[in-house]
């Protein structure tokens, strides 16, 4: 079997590499976050794969199927067909379930189509996504929304002081003008001094309330409301529409299937007294109990191959889990491991199966039900590749490719190509992590107080009572379901919502054009020392603004809409694609330009810039693990671990705050962690209260308190299993992650 083989990778920031990887074996690339290791299995062998697969289809289809460019490489042999597994959100919307995704609600289906009593029906009529089947009422959603008008109505004012809250009609506004010229309403009149017929007429144009408009033009609020929120898809309006939106929808569980999203009939049929709907409402380990007991000759093949999907799933450490569970409420970790186990069950070979990170999100006890999984696809016959930060799934390769030295400008190498034991000896950043195990705190600090949280029962949470201390580190542990997450981004958050600051990875509210300069703030001082410096005004250095190239107004790119076909988006001949005009080109500080300003990663702009509140900014980055980034990097390009880091680095000048962390070593190196264990530090010793939710063990470690949820995840979870320093929980602590604490302490 040839080697994959790679020869000349000049990809963003690879100098030049050449390497081969194994065919059917477990491949693990290691390196600190921006080495290049994405640069190679991302935008190297997983799109050229996909683009050479595309180009066997015809050009109707590749029209519609994504776009991958050639990688910048001489030559790449010996490819197969990939598939990529990463941790992009499922998406989809409120018909995508748990079940849908992974196919075992089709399969369950078939299965009340063919053994249920009464008889319904076919599979369809089971399928809440099918008029047949769904609930008209909710029309399959299991939930109605209505629209409280009530709420944009400010009642002690008139139309003339502006009594809707909407700026929508704001006085002297088209839509104010339809409602005080129609004649119907008394404008200097508070809402509250209307009469039954006259707050009728403004809510559903009519004074019963529900006959016909008595003018076409006023059709009442209510109505007005419903059409634009309720009857169309708002998701891809603006975020200020988005957010109006929330605050004037009441979202409720359906009057007449409670939420389970099928009509009578389908309910009906049942096996074993359980309908389809009450099979989904389960968690997997008690479905798979109830499928035990299904096994009839006539389906037994057909129960077999549920059990065998829900085996999976509870395999890989989803047990808590329903099938009714909604895929955008999913983590990234949660939905990776779905896809995995949806690949798990093909019978394709020779295939290359791409992963990133698959270990995020995994209590060490579930790690290894993973790894056993990527065995499987190896043994199968497949080439295994995982990007991996994570000792326990490195230590299972077959073979190990080590990227660096270090990040950005300073990495782009192979700096180490062997197996496992070869690793260890090796004397790279990763060969040395690997040997280092960080001690147990030995001196905890002493909080300054706590803040109480008590009988918490928000999903599984089992009314349990729980004291956050303040003025220390405080690491919140616990298998994947347990409810950590539920317990302080929810509950805790909620109840003392002023006084935290939330840093998590979700996505920067911000624009496409934000960058960590403009971000952190520091973009406006880079301006200003070019203005200054050359005798010019700000805006100037703005590609929104005086700056702006003007062929492509700013944007780098020219779009070109043809008929028929994708529009063509060539770089702009004029600028080059960096978005300048000629004149804020011709303009530089200490014989930099704007664009060569922000091209410098973070690190290279220390030794340029000596502005202390640009400096200051800089070092922060340097903190939190980033200064490999350069400063004109979209923000929209960053991984889940770095839009978290970037988002403390905002938030790190605060003094007296509670931070709440949501899994801070997401993509981080093992070195990285021992640096953001320094800061977390600092943080601290500021006079900060830091929680941190957290799986990894060398965090554990170094934290003042531990609070353990569990015993394990979903209806077995959500209670306090362990309160107490990292020392206590090593000598006395009978939980799932004391084992895997004193673990790592005696590895």
């Amino acid at each position: 079997m040839a080697d994959i083989i790679v020869q000349g990778l000049t990809q963003n920031n690879l100098k030049h590499v050449t390497f081969q990887i194994p065919k059917e074996k477990i491949t693990v690339f290691t390196g600190v976050s921006g080495s290049g290791k994405s640069s190679i299995v991302f935008d190297t062998i997983a799109a050229e794969s996909q683009r050479q697969m595309n180009a066997a289809y015809p050009a109707f289809v590749r029209s519609r199927l994504p776009k991958y460019p050639k990688p910048a490489v001489e030559r790449i042999d010996n490819l197969t067909a990939s598939v990529v597994v990463d941790q992009s959100p499922l998406g989809g919307n409120a018909r995508s379930t748990v079940g849908t995704i992974s196919g075992l609600y089709a399969s369950l289906r078939l299965l009340f189509s063919r053994a249920g009593q009464p008889y319904v029906g076919p599979a369809s009529s089971f399928s809440f996504n099918d008029p047949n089947g769904m609930c008209k009422t909710c029309s399959g959603l299991g939930k109605i929304t209505k629209v409280k008008v009530e709420a944009i109505l400010d009642v002690d004012k008139s139309w003339n002081q502006g009594c809707v809250k909407d700026s929508l009609y704001r006085p002297g506004s088209w839509y104010w003008k339809q409602y005080a010229q129609s004649g119907l309403f008394d404008l200097d009149k508070p809402v509250k001094a209307y009469s039954s017929e006259e707050y009728n007429l403004l809510l559903y144009g009519s004074r019963d309330g529900c006959g016909e408009p008595e003018n076409p033009k006023v059709t009442g609020l209510f109505h007005k409301y419903t059409k634009t929120l309720l009857n169309r898809d708002i998701s891809s309006k603006s975020r200020h529409t988005q957010i109006k939106s929330q605050n004037l929808i009441d979202e409720m569980e359906c009057t007449d299937c409670h939420g389970k999203r099928l009509n009578e009939a389908a309910l009906s049929c049942k096996i074993q007294g359980y309908s389809i709907a009450d099979l989904c409402e389960m968690e997997l380990t008690r479905l798979r109990e109830v499928l035990e007991k299904m096994r009839d000759s006539k389906v037994g093949v057909l129960v077999e191959t549920i059990i065998e999907g829900v085996d999976r799933m509870i395999e890989i450490g989803l047990p808590y889990l329903h099938l009714n569970r909604e895929t955008p409420s999913l983590s990234g970790g949660e939905a990776q491991r779905l896809k995995l186990v949806r690949y798990m069950g093909s019978s394709l070979t020779g295939m290359t199966y791409i992963f990133d990170e698959p270990s995020t999100g995994m209590h060490p006890r579930d790690v290894y039900r993973m790894n056993n999984l990527l065995r499987k696809l190896r043994d199968k016959g497949n080439t295994v590749l995982v990007v991996e930060h994570d000792r326990d799934v490195i230590s299972i390769a077959d073979y190990v490719i080590d990227v660096g030295p270090e990040a950005g400008q300073n990495g782009g190498q192979i700096v180490f190509a062997g197996n496992y034991e070869e690793l260890l000896q090796s004397d790279t950043l990763t060969g040395k992590a690997m040997l280092r195990t960080l001690p147990l705190k030995q001196k905890p600090r002493k909080p300054a107080g706590s803040l109480p949280i008590r009988d918490a029962c928000l999903h599984n949470l089992k009314h349990i009572d729980v004291d956050i201390p303040l003025g220390i580190m405080t690491v919140v542990t616990g298998v994947a379901g347990s409810g950590k997450s539920t317990l302080i981004s929810k509950v805790f958050a909620s109840q003392y919502e002023k006084d935290i600051v939330m840093v998590d990875q979700g996505p920067i509210t911000a624009t496409n054009r934000s960058t960590p300069a403009s971000y952190l703030g520091f973009f406006d001082e880079i301006r200003k020392l070019l203005a200054r410096e050359n005798g010019k005004q700000e805006s100037l250095f703005s590609f929104n603004s005086a700056g702006a190239c003007p062929v492509c107004g700013g944007k780098g790119v020219i779009l070109t809409e043809l008929a028929f076909m994708d529009p063509i988006v060539t770089e702009c001949e004029a600028c080059q694609g960096v978005r300048y005009n000629e004149e804020a080109l011709a303009c530089t500080y200490k014989g930099r330009n704007i664009v060569e300003l922000l091209g410098l990663t973070a690190s290279q702009a220390m030794e340029v810039f000596d502005e202390p509140k640009i400096k200051r900014r800089l070092n922060v980055m340097r903190q939190v693990g980033l200064s490999y980034l350069t400063l004109g990097q979209p923000l929209s390009t960053l991984s889940g671990g770095e839009r978290q880091r970037i988002k403390l680095a905002k938030n790190l000048g605060k003094k007296g705050s509670i931070i709440v962390m949501d899994e801070p070593t997401t993509g981080l190196h093992m070195s990285d962690i021992e640096n953001l264990l320094k800061l977390f530090d600092t943080i601290v010793s500021r006079g900060n209260t830091l929680v941190v939710i957290e799986h990894n063990l060398d965090v554990m470690k170094q934290a003042d308190w531990i609070i353990d949820i569990g015993p394990d995840g979903g209806n077995k979870g959500g209670q306090v299993v362990f309160t107490g320093t990292p020392m206590e929980m090593v000598s006395t602590a009978e939980t799932l992650t004391a084992d895997s604490l004193r673990g790592s302490c005696s590895g």
